[in-house]
């Protein structure tokens, strides 16, 4: 598979420029080796084929065949990890989004032609990103979000002692989130906290995807919006959410800016060190696929103040990194597969 132990690299886009720079990117690290580059769909399916390469960035508009189409082609014939090269924009959002229910990894920013301090950043983000998915060889396993999904049933069982319910998830997220926010009833009777990395731009579009398939009510956060049953709110792309008691001891959100102290944004771990700052003890705390171990630090300050926590476990996280990390420190209440959550998530609260 890997050629001298190199993670196998194929680059597909229909600009001359981003090829070269992502090669360039790609190639300056010793543990990668660019196979080939593609410039349209069709050039990139016949290469996925002859080539063999081990991960795929994948450009969207293209000549001949856009790059959902040959996603989906690749994902059909011949899946291999493939990672999006996205615009920031809402439309590129919104691709995106249908790139990663299609089958696409994760995505990558598009701004390269940046001539400022960002490309750097870009290049790490990018050099990580493709080493744990290269080396890691995700699961590529399809799996149909349903969209027409029955209400599970919340069971009465005395006293509550769950107040909020904060996730956390990273590679692979937007799809379990699919998996497990339109599973739930309408009269949830807590909030939802979510911290998806993204960046922004996509997570206003992704919050209104979530919700359109849901039957509680998904919103993007709004710095000073109140918490509430049945309303899961998603930490805005590249900020922080958090919460505080207001007026009459209302508990309302707080969205917060990042002063560069986080690699990740949305920060898992600020998320639910602020949940459990408000309600300690009373905290259910779900991390779900990702790379990387944010979310651990939280957990751990959450647990302990006497939290719950499940974890998704490996058989269907596409990395398993962040729920790892929490399963191995010893925190996870509960390890399950992300069809089981969103009834486990009943039952706790």
């Amino acid at each position: 598979m890997h050629e001298n132990g190199k993670i196998r690299v194929l680059v597909v886009d229909d600009s001359a420029f981003m090829r070269n720079a992502l090669t360039k990117m790609i190639a300056s690290d010793h543990e990668f080796h660019v196979v080939g580059t593609a410039r349209d769909g069709v050039e990139a399916v016949d290469k996925v084929i002859s080539l063999r390469p081990d991960i795929v960035t994948l450009d969207v508009e293209m000549p001949r065949m856009n790059g959902l189409e040959a996603l989906r082609l690749i994902m059909d014939k011949n899946p291999v990890p493939v990672v999006m090269v996205s615009s920031l924009t809402t439309e590129g959002a919104e691709t995106t989004l249908e790139a990663l229910d299609i089958g696409a990894v994760d995505f990558i920013p598009k701004n390269l032609s940046d001539i400022s301090g960002d490309i750097l950043k870009i290049k790490e983000n990018l050099l990580r990103k493709l080493k744990i998915l290269g080396r890691l060889k995700p699961r590529l396993k399809k799996r149909s979000i349903s969209r027409d999904l029955p209400p599970l049933k919340i069971r009465h069982t005395g006293e509550r002692r769950i107040s909020v319910v904060a996730i956390g998830s990273s590679t692979g997220g937007p799809r379990a989130l699919q998996e497990i926010l339109p599973k739930l009833p309408e009269n949830f009777p807590v909030p939802i906290l979510v911290a998806q990395h993204m960046p922004k731009n996509f997570t206003g579009p992704f919050a209104e995807r979530l919700n359109q398939l849901s039957r509680i009510t998904v919103k993007e956060a709004e710095d000073g919006e109140p918490i509430e049953p049945g309303k899961a709110l998603i930490a805005p792309g590249g900020r922080h959410i958090g919460v505080s008691r207001g007026k009459a001891l209302k508990v309302q959100v707080r969205v917060m800016p990042d002063n560069g102290e986080s690699i990740y944004k949305p920060s898992v771990d600020i998320l639910l060190k602020e949940v459990s700052r408000v309600y300690p003890g009373r905290v259910l705390g779900v991390i779900l696929t990702g790379m990387g171990h944010d979310g651990l630090e939280g957990i751990k300050e959450m647990k302990k103040e006497g939290g719950r926590t499940i974890a998704e476990s490996e058989e269907t996280c596409v990395v398993y990194g962040m729920p790892k990390s929490v399963v191995e420190a010893g925190l996870a209440d509960k390890v399950l597969p992300i069809n089981e959550i969103a009834g486990e998530i009943i039952n706790s609260v």
